[in-house]
Protein backbone atom coordinates (compact mmCIF):
# COMPACT_ATOMS: atom_id res chain seq x y z
CA UNK A 1 0.00 0.00 0.00
CA UNK A 2 1.80 3.32 -1.10
CA UNK A 3 1.14 6.73 -0.46
CA UNK A 4 2.51 9.77 -2.32
CA UNK A 5 3.61 12.99 -0.43
CA UNK A 6 4.29 15.85 -2.52
CA UNK A 7 6.64 18.44 -0.80
CA UNK A 8 5.54 22.33 -0.72
CA UNK A 9 4.10 23.51 -3.97
CA UNK A 10 5.20 26.74 -4.87
CA UNK A 11 3.36 28.13 -7.09
CA UNK A 12 2.31 28.26 -10.85
CA UNK A 13 5.84 26.46 -11.08
CA UNK A 14 5.04 23.89 -8.27
CA UNK A 15 1.77 23.15 -9.95
CA UNK A 16 2.41 22.88 -13.42
CA UNK A 17 5.22 20.11 -12.20
CA UNK A 18 2.88 18.34 -10.33
CA UNK A 19 0.34 18.25 -12.96
CA UNK A 20 3.01 17.08 -15.33
CA UNK A 21 3.82 14.16 -12.97
CA UNK A 22 1.10 13.18 -10.88
CA UNK A 23 -0.55 10.87 -14.01
CA UNK A 24 2.96 8.86 -14.34
CA UNK A 25 3.31 8.61 -10.32
CA UNK A 26 -0.20 7.11 -9.74
CA UNK A 27 0.19 4.92 -12.73
CA UNK A 28 3.27 3.62 -11.15
CA UNK A 29 2.51 3.39 -7.67
CA UNK A 30 -1.02 3.10 -7.02
CA UNK A 31 -1.69 4.72 -4.13
CA UNK A 32 -3.94 4.59 -1.82
CA UNK A 33 -3.86 8.15 -1.15
CA UNK A 34 -2.10 11.24 -2.40
CA UNK A 35 -1.49 14.19 -0.50
CA UNK A 36 0.65 17.23 -0.48
CA UNK A 37 1.79 20.82 1.02
CA UNK A 38 0.08 23.55 -0.42
CA UNK A 39 0.23 26.36 1.67
CA UNK A 40 2.56 27.84 -1.04
CA UNK A 41 0.61 26.76 -3.83
CA UNK A 42 -1.01 30.20 -4.60
CA UNK A 43 1.77 32.68 -6.24
CA UNK A 44 4.28 31.21 -2.98
CA UNK A 45 2.18 32.99 -0.85
CA UNK A 46 -1.20 31.27 1.04
CA UNK A 47 -3.56 29.06 -1.20
CA UNK A 48 -7.03 30.09 -2.45
CA UNK A 49 -10.15 27.82 -3.39
CA UNK A 50 -9.78 28.28 -6.89
CA UNK A 51 -5.93 27.36 -6.92
CA UNK A 52 -6.66 23.99 -4.01
CA UNK A 53 -9.30 22.85 -6.46
CA UNK A 54 -6.74 22.83 -9.37
CA UNK A 55 -4.73 21.09 -6.76
CA UNK A 56 -7.61 18.34 -6.20
CA UNK A 57 -8.44 17.78 -9.70
CA UNK A 58 -4.95 17.18 -10.38
CA UNK A 59 -5.35 13.74 -7.69
CA UNK A 60 -4.15 15.47 -4.68
CA UNK A 61 -6.72 14.04 -2.06
CA UNK A 62 -5.32 16.18 0.85
CA UNK A 63 -3.64 19.66 1.21
CA UNK A 64 -1.67 20.08 4.24
CA UNK A 65 -0.27 23.52 5.31
CA UNK A 66 2.03 24.89 8.07
CA UNK A 67 3.03 28.88 8.83
CA UNK A 68 1.85 30.15 5.12
CA UNK A 69 -1.44 29.30 5.50
CA UNK A 70 -3.45 32.26 6.44
CA UNK A 71 -1.35 34.49 3.72
CA UNK A 72 -4.66 34.70 1.54
CA UNK A 73 -7.67 36.32 3.37
CA UNK A 74 -10.05 34.26 1.59
CA UNK A 75 -8.68 31.25 3.43
CA UNK A 76 -9.87 31.95 6.71
CA UNK A 77 -13.79 30.42 5.30
CA UNK A 78 -12.64 28.76 3.09
CA UNK A 79 -10.49 26.01 5.75
CA UNK A 80 -13.75 26.25 7.81
CA UNK A 81 -15.62 24.38 5.29
CA UNK A 82 -13.38 22.15 3.30
CA UNK A 83 -12.01 19.14 5.21
CA UNK A 84 -9.62 18.69 2.87
CA UNK A 85 -7.25 21.75 3.90
CA UNK A 86 -5.64 20.52 6.80
CA UNK A 87 -3.86 23.60 9.35
CA UNK A 88 -1.19 22.68 11.89
CA UNK A 89 -3.09 21.43 14.99
CA UNK A 90 -1.32 22.83 17.40
CA UNK A 91 -2.36 26.72 16.64
CA UNK A 92 -4.58 27.96 19.06
CA UNK A 93 -7.86 25.86 19.26
CA UNK A 94 -10.01 28.69 18.58
CA UNK A 95 -8.43 28.74 15.04
CA UNK A 96 -10.65 27.61 12.32
CA UNK A 97 -10.08 24.63 10.02
CA UNK A 98 -9.36 20.60 10.72
CA UNK A 99 -5.91 19.20 11.85
CA UNK A 100 -7.03 15.79 10.71
CA UNK A 101 -8.20 13.69 7.78
CA UNK A 102 -9.23 10.70 7.94
CA UNK A 103 -8.81 8.74 4.09
CA UNK A 104 -11.09 5.38 4.00
CA UNK A 105 -10.08 3.33 1.21
CA UNK A 106 -10.63 -0.50 0.87
CA UNK A 107 -7.27 -1.47 2.01
CA UNK A 108 -7.04 0.73 5.08
CA UNK A 109 -8.00 3.75 6.86
CA UNK A 110 -5.53 6.59 6.86
CA UNK A 111 -5.35 9.59 9.38
CA UNK A 112 -3.21 12.52 8.20
CA UNK A 113 -2.33 15.15 10.98
CA UNK A 114 -0.72 18.50 10.43
CA UNK A 115 1.77 19.94 13.17
CA UNK A 116 3.52 22.92 13.49
CA UNK A 117 7.40 22.91 14.97
CA UNK A 118 8.60 25.87 17.68
CA UNK A 119 12.11 26.08 17.55
CA UNK A 120 12.54 29.38 14.98
CA UNK A 121 8.74 29.46 14.00
CA UNK A 122 6.19 30.98 16.74
CA UNK A 123 4.40 30.72 20.29
CA UNK A 124 2.56 27.83 18.86
CA UNK A 125 1.37 24.72 21.50
CA UNK A 126 3.80 21.48 22.27
CA UNK A 127 3.96 19.49 18.92
CA UNK A 128 4.78 16.41 20.86
CA UNK A 129 1.90 16.80 23.20
CA UNK A 130 -0.66 17.51 20.73
CA UNK A 131 0.53 14.60 18.68
CA UNK A 132 -0.65 12.39 21.55
CA UNK A 133 -3.56 14.23 22.33
CA UNK A 134 -4.53 13.52 18.86
CA UNK A 135 -3.42 9.89 18.47
CA UNK A 136 -5.90 9.06 21.55
CA UNK A 137 -8.69 10.67 20.26
CA UNK A 138 -8.21 8.96 16.52
CA UNK A 139 -11.64 6.73 15.48
CA UNK A 140 -10.65 3.34 16.41
CA UNK A 141 -11.01 1.79 12.72
CA UNK A 142 -7.63 4.05 11.89
CA UNK A 143 -5.00 2.12 10.82
CA UNK A 144 -2.31 4.30 9.97
CA UNK A 145 -1.40 7.46 10.68
CA UNK A 146 0.18 9.83 8.56
CA UNK A 147 2.14 13.52 10.20
CA UNK A 148 3.40 16.32 8.31
CA UNK A 149 5.41 18.16 10.63
CA UNK A 150 6.04 21.76 9.46
CA UNK A 151 9.16 22.44 11.40
CA UNK A 152 12.74 24.55 10.34
CA UNK A 153 14.84 22.54 13.06
CA UNK A 154 15.82 19.58 11.79
CA UNK A 155 16.48 18.53 15.54
CA UNK A 156 12.71 19.09 16.48
CA UNK A 157 11.58 16.98 13.40
CA UNK A 158 13.79 13.96 14.39
CA UNK A 159 13.25 14.05 17.82
CA UNK A 160 9.13 14.09 16.99
CA UNK A 161 9.83 11.15 15.10
CA UNK A 162 11.61 9.43 17.49
CA UNK A 163 9.14 9.82 20.07
CA UNK A 164 6.14 8.67 17.53
CA UNK A 165 8.05 6.05 16.22
CA UNK A 166 6.04 2.49 16.44
CA UNK A 167 2.57 4.53 16.67
CA UNK A 168 2.27 6.27 13.60
CA UNK A 169 3.02 5.04 10.01
CA UNK A 170 5.31 8.02 9.13
CA UNK A 171 6.38 11.51 10.09
CA UNK A 172 7.40 13.98 6.99
CA UNK A 173 8.73 17.05 7.45
CA UNK A 174 8.23 20.14 5.26
CA UNK A 175 8.63 23.84 5.39
CA UNK A 176 12.25 24.11 4.29
CA UNK A 177 11.27 23.51 0.88
CA UNK A 178 14.80 21.62 0.46
CA UNK A 179 14.40 17.89 0.26
CA UNK A 180 17.14 16.07 3.13
CA UNK A 181 19.01 12.84 1.94
CA UNK A 182 18.01 10.86 5.80
CA UNK A 183 14.84 8.70 4.46
CA UNK A 184 14.69 5.86 6.74
CA UNK A 185 12.56 3.07 8.55
CA UNK A 186 13.13 3.81 12.32
CA UNK A 187 13.62 0.93 14.57
CA UNK A 188 9.75 0.47 15.58
CA UNK A 189 8.25 0.93 12.42
CA UNK A 190 7.76 4.75 11.56
CA UNK A 191 8.83 5.98 8.05
CA UNK A 192 10.68 9.21 8.07
CA UNK A 193 12.43 12.22 6.19
CA UNK A 194 13.59 15.42 7.90
CA UNK A 195 12.06 17.49 5.01
CA UNK A 196 10.57 15.84 1.29
CA UNK A 197 11.43 19.18 -0.58
CA UNK A 198 9.54 21.12 -2.97
CA UNK A 199 7.63 21.45 -5.76
CA UNK A 200 9.34 24.29 -7.64
CA UNK A 201 11.28 26.02 -9.45
CA UNK A 202 14.92 24.93 -9.74
CA UNK A 203 16.68 28.36 -10.49
CA UNK A 204 15.35 30.13 -7.25
CA UNK A 205 16.05 31.07 -3.55
CA UNK A 206 13.51 28.28 -1.79
CA UNK A 207 10.98 29.18 -5.33
CA UNK A 208 11.77 33.16 -4.63
CA UNK A 209 13.43 34.73 -7.82
CA UNK A 210 17.43 34.85 -6.60
CA UNK A 211 18.14 38.81 -7.11
CA UNK A 212 15.44 40.05 -4.51
CA UNK A 213 16.61 37.17 -1.95
CA UNK A 214 19.80 38.17 -2.48
CA UNK A 215 19.22 42.18 -2.23
CA UNK A 216 16.85 41.24 0.98
CA UNK A 217 20.36 40.00 2.76
CA UNK A 218 22.43 42.70 1.10
CA UNK A 219 20.34 45.72 2.17
CA UNK A 220 18.11 44.40 5.27
CA UNK A 221 15.14 46.76 3.38
CA UNK A 222 11.48 45.42 3.12
CA UNK A 223 11.33 43.54 -0.35
CA UNK A 224 8.35 42.24 -2.12
CA UNK A 225 9.54 38.82 -3.24
CA UNK A 226 8.49 36.42 -6.44
CA UNK A 227 7.68 33.26 -7.73
CA UNK A 228 11.37 32.53 -9.54
CA UNK A 229 10.79 31.30 -13.72
CA UNK A 230 11.89 28.99 -15.27
CA UNK A 231 12.66 24.63 -15.15
CA UNK A 232 11.01 23.22 -12.08
CA UNK A 233 11.33 20.10 -10.07
CA UNK A 234 8.98 17.74 -8.16
CA UNK A 235 10.07 16.58 -4.74
CA UNK A 236 8.34 14.25 -2.78
CA UNK A 237 8.48 11.16 -1.28
CA UNK A 238 6.76 7.62 -1.86
CA UNK A 239 5.61 5.20 1.90
CA UNK A 240 5.11 1.83 1.49
CA UNK A 241 2.73 1.11 4.26
CA UNK A 242 2.50 -2.45 5.82
CA UNK A 243 -0.61 -4.35 7.30
CA UNK A 244 0.15 -3.92 10.83
CA UNK A 245 -0.34 -0.15 11.32
CA UNK A 246 3.56 0.94 10.34
CA UNK A 247 5.35 1.49 7.00
CA UNK A 248 7.93 -0.94 4.81
CA UNK A 249 9.65 1.58 3.01
CA UNK A 250 10.30 5.03 1.70
CA UNK A 251 11.88 6.52 -1.14
CA UNK A 252 12.87 9.99 -2.21
CA UNK A 253 11.29 11.55 -5.47
CA UNK A 254 12.95 14.38 -7.21
CA UNK A 255 11.97 14.67 -11.09
CA UNK A 256 11.98 17.41 -13.37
Amino acid sequence: MNVVMLGDVFGRPGRRIAAQFLPELIETYQPILVMANGENAAGGFGLTKKVAEELFEMGIQVLTSGNHIWDQKEMYSLIAAEPRILRPANYPPQIPGASVYIHRCPEAVVAVVNLIGRVFMGDYDCPFRTADQILTALPEDVTHVIVDFHAEATSEKIALARYLDGRIAALLGTHTHVQTADEQLLPKGTAYITDVGMCGPIDSVLGVEPETVINKFLTQLPTRFSVAKGPACLCGVVVSLNKTGGAEGIFRLNLQ
